[in-house]
């Protein structure tokens, strides 16, 4: 799914008026009712008391719409009129006279803290302050009414996004931004959605069809896109009849130090549960007989240091290469990790201290092969870029060293976003549960497994970050979240897999009988 900028969408509506000849009054009314219907079906007329609060933009026509459907419907409802500028658009003017057309009892101004309005827990409110176009704080006493809706309780439903917060840039003051229960988004979700410092302020969100033209949203490429099933599903290669091992790649897992081998029995079981058709360990001489009795399916190569990597060299030729889980970073491994760079020509999968490595000796990263994969946790990312003022500062940043460097960094977290060159991609499987140690030794590991069976660096990258989120969202449906430890999302990449091709099921609908 393509996360449109505000831009598109503006540029979106104005086509799409001129194509369909209509008015962006008429594309308003459209949108209000589809939020209108949203509603509609989940109250079925109850008489819940309805706050709508409208400011006085085109977020705030589209709330005059609402209120007027709900109007018309019999809804027990009151309107509100946020006046915190003289400046009013066109659509709201039209639409405010609407409404005033249709009840005696017209929207309440509000213009101080003296004029809010009381408002009890089983209440509903209704934002359409601001919307996507807001491009400086809120006045005080409109802050003020946020934090009246937050104290009251209710249930706050946001049109297009919480009003308050930007679409392209860290807000000033969390006091200033309305916190919604649930947000009805227009045409695509919002990247704020997914950013820790801005996902809060939503807590579930949902995309309305507003009647942008289809062909405008097909043909324009976005900056961000959010991966889902739908999304990766093409990416999948099909295995042949006559397939043998030797056709699904080697995978080298590079790692591990005295105490730390458990990371690449991590990282090698995920490489050959995904896929891969052979994974080779390389660690010191002390993981031998853990890796022999825990991963039979794998085969070893070990240093000549008990404890440490302190050299890299093998006589086999992998695929591609995953390192740096578990490696520690002593004085013999950078120096192993160096001298292995320079002569390198294998595609790699970078991760733990491989990176805290390259973060110290940031030469090295001049040596990667392109578009090698790097898998950083927020410190490791920290390390690598810099510190950054914002959420949106740190995807700038990302990018710019995706660019310098010609890496993929798959930036994890809650909602893992992978950058490459200019573009985000924003994945949407995973759970808190994945808060535990381990977890991106297996992703290590998937995305290593993937890049051996042939899947482009992007796409294994992609592809690995959705099936490895998605292996988990599996596996705490039996175990909860405080119970998933990460040898339970390699156990259950396979249901992954097949979660795939798997389709909802059918609503069973029952033969009428004939009469006795």
């Amino acid at each position: 799914m393509k996360i449109f900028s505000k831009e598109q969408i503006y540029e979106g509506d104005q086509l799409t008026a001129k194509k369909q000849s209509i008015t962006s009054t008429e594309l308003m009314e459209h949108a209000g009712i589809q939020i209108f219907n949203w509603l509609h079906i989940r109250m079925q007329g109850a008489q819940v008391p309805i706050h709508v609060f409208c400011g006085i933009g085109n977020n705030g026509g589209n709330g005059l719409v609402v209120a007027r459907q709900l109007i018309t419907h019999g809804y027990n409802v009151k309107t509100y009129v946020v006046n915190c500028s003289d400046k009013r658009t066109k659509d709201f003017l039209v639409n405010y006279d609407l409404i005033k057309q249709t009840t005696k009892k017209w929207p309440d101004m509000l213009a101080c803290e003296s004029d809010f309005p009381e408002i009890h827990k089983d209440d509903i409110i209704v934002d359409a302050v601001f919307g996507i176009g807001l491009n400086r704080p809120a006045r005080d006493w409109v802050k003020s009414l946020f934090v009246h809706f937050k104290q009251s309780e209710a249930f706050t439903l946001a049109i297009d996004v919480p009003s308050g917060v930007y679409t392209d840039k860290a807000i000033e003051d969390e006091n200033g931004v309305v916190w919604a229960n649930y947000t009805l988004s227009f045409q695509s979700p919002k990247l704020i959605f997914f950013l820790p410092e801005t996902a809060k302020f939503s807590t579930q969100w949902e995309v309305i069809d507003i009647g942008i033209d289809r062909a405008f949203l097909l043909a324009t490429e976005t900056g961000t896109e959010l991966i889902g099933k739908n999304e990766v599903v093409p990416m999948y290669k099909p295995r042949e009849k006559f397939a043998h091992k030797g056709d699904y790649g080697h995978s080298l897992i590079i790692g591990g130090s005295y105490g730390k081998i458990g990371a690449v029995v991590l990282a090698s079981r995920a490489a050959l549960s995904i896929g891969a058709g052979l994974v080779t360990s390389y660690v010191p001489k002390s993981g031998y007989q853990i890796l022999q009795t825990a991963f039979p399916e794998g085969m070893v190569i070990t240093d000549q240091n008990d404890a440490i990597i302190s050299e890299i060299e093998f006589d086999i030729e992998p695929a591609v290469i995953g390192l740096g889980i578990g490696m520690g970073t002593a004085t013999e491994t950078v120096a192993a990790l160096e001298k292995f760079l320079k002569t390198n020509k294998t595609s790699l999968v970078i991760d733990a201290d491989g990176l805290n490595i390259l973060s110290k000796k940031k030469m090295l990263l001049k040596l990667l092969p392109e578009r090698s994969v790097l898998t950083p946790h927020p410190k490791e990312l920290e390390r690598l870029i810099g510190t950054w003022k914002d959420d949106f500062d740190k995807l700038e940043k990302a990018k710019q060293f995706s660019k310098k460097y010609t890496v993929i960094l798959v930036i994890k977290g809650a909602n893992t976003i992978t950058v490459f060159n200019d573009k985000y991609f924003v994945n949407t499987t995973g759970n808190p549960g994945m808060a535990t140690a381990g977890t991106g030794d297996v992703l290590t590991g998937v995305i290593t497994g993937l890049l051996s069976q042939g899947y482009s660096p992007l796409n294994a990258a992609i592809f690995g970050v959705y099936l490895h989120g998605k292996a988990a969202d599996i596996a705490i449906e039996t175990l909860g979240y405080q119970s998933l430890i990460a040898s339970h999302v390699i156990e259950t990449l396979g249901e992954a897999y097949i979660d795939l091709f798997s389709q909802p099921e059918q609503p069973q609908v029952e033969e009428a009988q004939p009469d006795d």
